[in-house]
């Protein structure tokens, strides 16, 4: 298990408030109508569902795969993560897992509402789903699990060697495989979603950055910073 320190309490409001601004001004610029962002999300969509439509498996692939990491599997497995941490004593990353997810996914839906955002309405379209676009919900609660993936693993400190057995730990290869896997989840998550029609490219940047915000913001808040274990 990672070794976790506490943040600066005085530092914490301000990383918190810092963490949040790419995405206010993302927001901002999508209320404002910002004639560059709708421009470059029309053509990202626009080459996207012309290759979706001429592409059926490559529609199937990414449809399996924006289900498979959709909301709410991975709010199950955060749970399973949870519970493990629980029974391994780690109750102070389980509190934070939690905190994390839940807040991140009370944020979505109401940020939805705020910013009325429609989806894209294509001609002959690959894949539907219901709701307001911004933020994307499937890329931020990826995100968030991909944050978690990262705090709890990372970095996993070594236990020293005793009676000759070689020390124990995560080793350079342990740490790929958590990164990959963090970044395949958070990015082809949110990929698939553009890929797919049902969200500007905007939308998905959107859950990207209020994902990251608030991994980050609860991270400091709880004080479960991972630095890498010293000892003997």
């Amino acid at each position: 298990m990672p070794v976790v320190g506490a943040a600066p309490p005085s530092r914490t409001p301000a990383v918190s408030l810092l963490t949040f601004l790419p995405f206010a001004l993302l927001a901002g610029l999508v209320l404002n109508g910002w004639p560059p962002l709708h421009r470059l999300d029309a053509t990202v969509t626009e080459h996207l569902h012309g290759y979706a439509v001429a592409h059926p498996l490559w529609v199937r692939v990414m449809s399996v795969w924006t289900d498979a990491f959709a909301p709410m599997p991975l709010r199950v497995a955060a749970l399973f993560l949870v519970l493990w941490l629980v029974r391994r004593g780690a109750r102070r990353l389980a509190v934070w897992a939690v905190t994390t997810m839940v807040v991140g996914g009370l944020l979505g839906p109401l940020l939805k509402l705020l910013v009325g955002r429609a989806r894209p309405e294509l001609p002959d379209p690959v894949a539907e789903a219901p709701g307001l676009a911004f933020p994307s919900g499937h890329a931020l609660n990826a995100m968030l699990a991909a944050g978690v993936l990262v705090v709890v693993f990372l970095p996993r400190p070594s236990t020293p060697a005793r009676a000759g057995q070689p020390a124990t730990g995560a080793g350079p290869g342990v740490q790929a495989a958590v990164w990959l896997g963090a970044l395949l989840i958070a990015l082809v998550t949110g990929f698939s979603r553009v890929a797919l029609g049902v969200h500007w490219s905007s939308d998905v940047l959107a859950g990207w950055l209020l994902g990251l915000a608030v991994v980050i913001a609860t991270t400091a808040a709880l004080g479960v910073w991972p630095r890498a274990a010293s000892h003997r």
